[in-house]
């Protein structure tokens, strides 16, 4: 049902030290999926992502490279970062740079809201440091390296080296909203999810808060600090703010008064910690209200260990896409992983899906309908006649699935949502190996009966269409136009996910044709 609320989605922006790999991809066209279901549904949606370009860990990969930190970050997001949005058919509505004019001037506007409210002072900082993850780790969650760290200290909370350090900071009074954020989280236990990542995110809290250093004084890649310029922004502290001045925080009022709240930041839970202690904590500091939920999926494991470019198993999206497509891409990461967990991927498994379930499921089908509409009369829809128990059958099973993939996405399932949808491919296909219309057009008799089967089988992929374009919009387009729906029916995007189930919406005479696979059978020697 469409509404005049914007159903606001994000990314994290992600570090540009190096080029995108899939777990990015994954996150990405897993927020893509969201906002595009929601689009569906008639709903106004702004779906954001974009890039954390400022810190020590980008300052030491260019100099490492020979140039500027800026000349570092445009060449990957020139060459790197957008190319892949498009890569995996991103359809975003804003990408946002933390090295734009919009988020330093609001990223220094609210940090000087809570300096003027006293939420912030200066002090001294001694202590650990990750550079890889640009995070301070407090003396408990450092322990000695082994192996190849054997000689470094290594911070327990993601594995990563850590270094000690000394440096003049300014902080944010955090564990002044130890009591608060327990308190949000209790009133409000939608707001960390899945329950697993909620449960840390508790015992973390519990175990109590320390003020946040807030600045750096050793380099000065980064937003400086708006009353003290010798100091920057610590790239946490105003990377998370890319929710709010990309929204229009101190530039757009107007703008930001109609984004913000945000519905959902979809996160990797490894920055779970960051995005449902420290960012609601800033906020509440600011009165501005909280996001609405805060969603941590789980790690890709290659070979059983998270993929990272360290451990030299990061694939890149384009490698994936260049075999099977970007709609085969998509489909796999929504479907052959239950989003929040972690989940195992091989090449062998997205090619045996890939064959299986969208070249021999979901592909054969539509050639099939549209085949036989051509070959029994000549490619033009027939009208249905009497509806007999098989029909009838099949529709409530439509619409079932349809509901329920629906439900699906408010929980943010989307692997429960393409379940659901698949159940509507293999019905299809049951019902057809069932009636066996080919059969059916060898008697005259029954010509009423076979334009039954293939109305109602065209019809149920006009409902697949619907329900699969936020998944795989290229194939969905290529099926609506076989279909000669945009003529009758309006554009895919248009037509809303409450109405996909109601039946007859195709009318008799519309013109089918066969277009080229969906999905055309592969030959993989991919080792």
């Amino acid at each position: 049902m469409a509404t005049d609320r914007t159903f606001y989605v994000t990314t994290p922006i992600y570090y540009v030290n190096d080029a995108p790999h899939i777990g990015h991809g994954y996150t990405t066209v897993m927020g893509d999926i969201l906002s595009r279901w929601h689009r569906q549904r008639g709903e106004k949606v702004w779906y954001l992502t974009g890039v954390d370009e400022h810190g020590q860990k980008v300052l030491r990969k260019a100099d490492a490279n020979g140039v500027s930190p800026q000349e570092w970050v445009d060449r990957l997001v020139e060459d790197e970062w957008k190319p892949m949005l498009r890569t995996i058919d991103i359809a975003n509505d804003d990408f946002i740079r933390t090295t734009e004019e919009r988020h330093e001037k609001g990223a220094q506007a609210f940090w000087q809201d809570l300096y003027d409210r006293g939420a912030v002072y200066k002090g001294g900082f001694s202590g650990w440091y990750s550079v890889s993850s640009e995070e301070f780790v407090g003396d408990d969650d450092v322990r000695d390296g082994e192996g190849e760290d054997e000689g470094f200290k290594i911070s327990v909370l993601d594995g990563s080296r850590v270094e000690y350090m000394t440096e003049e900071n300014y902080f944010f009074r955090l564990s002044d909203y130890a009591d608060r954020l327990l308190e949000l989280y209790e009133q409000h236990p939608e707001f960390i999810q899945p329950e697993s990542a909620r449960n840390e995110i508790v015992s973390f809290v519990k175990r109590g808060l320390k003020d946040l250093s807030i600045s750096r004084s050793t380099f000065d890649w980064g937003i400086p600090v708006p009353w003290d310029s010798s100091h920057v922004l610590y790239v946490w502290i105003e990377a998370l703010l890319n929710y709010v001045t990309a929204a229009g925080y101190g530039v757009d009022p107007e703008r930001f008064e109609g984004l913000w709240p945000a519905d959902i930041h979809i996160v990797g839970k490894d920055i779970a910690r960051f995005h449902a202690v420290i960012w609601p904590a800033m906020l509440m500091a600011a009165g501005q209200p909280v996001p609405h939920r805060v969603f941590a999926h789980g790690w890709l494991l290659v070979g059983g260990q998270k993929m990272s470019k360290s451990k030299a198993n990061g694939i890149h999206p384009n490698e994936i896409v260049e075999t099977f497509g970007s709609d085969a891409y998509r489909y796999y990461f929504s479907r052959a992983l239950t989003f929040g967990s972690d989940g195992s991927i091989s090449w062998e498994d997205i090619g045996a899906r890939y064959h299986a379930e969208l070249a021999n499921g979901f592909g054969n089908l539509a050639s099939r309908v549209a085949a036989m509409i051509g070959k029994y009369h000549g490619g033009q829809l027939p009208e249905a006649g009497p509806f007999s128990q098989p029909e009838k059958a099949l529709i409530d099973d439509i619409a079932a699935a349809v509901g329920a993939a629906d439900a699906a996405i408010d929980r943010v399932a989307p692997q429960d949502a393409m379940n659901e949808v698949w159940r509507i491919v293999e019905s299809l296909n049951g019902y057809l190996t069932e009636q066996a219309p080919w059969k059916v057009a060898k008697d005259d008799q029954q010509s009423e009966r076979l334009a039954t089967i293939l109305n109602t089988a065209a019809e149920g992929l006009r409902v697949l269409a619907v329900v699969l374009n936020p998944v795989l919009p290229r194939a969905c387009a290529a099926l609506w136009e076989s279909l000669g729906a945009e003529e009758s029916l309006g554009a895919l995007a248009d037509q809303p996910l409450a109405d996909a189930g109601r039946w007859g919406q195709l009318p008799a005479g519309t013109t089918i044709t066969k277009v080229p696979s969906l999905f055309p059978r592969l030959e993989l020697d991919h080792a």
